[in-house]
């Protein structure tokens, strides 16, 4: 059964990158999650593209929750107009409660952060530990290589293909946001048996 979507957490860089799509992608994401009427959760900074999604969420009227670490709050990194925003002690803590917050999640362009946040929210969705749909806004695909790399996992036998398609990838943001509404969790276990020799 599709899921009903409240909240969208955004994973995304806190850099702008050198292609002017990267910024143009992102302020048309938050633009859409507010028109929308949905909640965005994300890293709580007004950094990079960060900043841009949630000041486009913001300029709908749409609600934003900021989820910051004590570390990149005391150095003053915390967006000064969120909705709401909570501190925690730590980076692990920080995404605990970012997947908490939300019912599915999109990732933007980004660096390693961005991909950790990436892959650990798949990897509980895999192991049916929540059963959250994950996107990716392929901003001048960007994502490709993410893509091409579940796609040799599969040929290597580490991932089943219903696991490798289960990532949602969209240039548009409301595609993307349509697909993740009617997204349903694979009824496989990850579990792939011995080669046989």
């Amino acid at each position: 059964m599709p899921s009903i979507l409240r909240s969208i957490a955004v994973f995304s860089g806190s850099n702008f990158g050198f292609n002017p799509a990267y910024a143009e992608g992102a302020r048309a994401l938050g633009r859409e999650i507010g028109r929308r009427g949905l909640q965005l959760v994300y890293g709580g900074t007004d950094k990079g593209l960060m900043g841009i999604v949630a000041d486009a969420v913001l300029a709908e009227g749409g609600e934003v929750v900021g989820v910051i670490t004590r570390y990149l709050h005391d150095l003053g990194h915390l967006h000064g107009g969120l909705t709401r925003h909570e501190i925690t002690p730590d980076m692990r803590s920080r995404k605990t409660r970012m997947s908490e917050w939300a019912d599915a999640f999109i990732a933007l362009p980004g660096g390693l952060g961005t991909f950790e946040e990436l892959f650990e929210v798949a990897t509980l969705t895999q192991l049916g530990e929540h059963h959250k749909g994950v996107g990716c806004l392929n901003i001048g695909d960007f994502f490709n290589p993410v893509r091409s790399l579940l796609e040799h996992a599969v040929k290597e036998g580490f991932m089943k293909t219903e696991h490798s398609e289960m990532l949602i990838f969209d240039t548009e943001p409301a595609a993307l946001i349509d697909a993740l509404e009617q997204w349903q969790a694979p009824s496989v276990n990850k579990w792939i048996g011995p080669a046989v020799s």
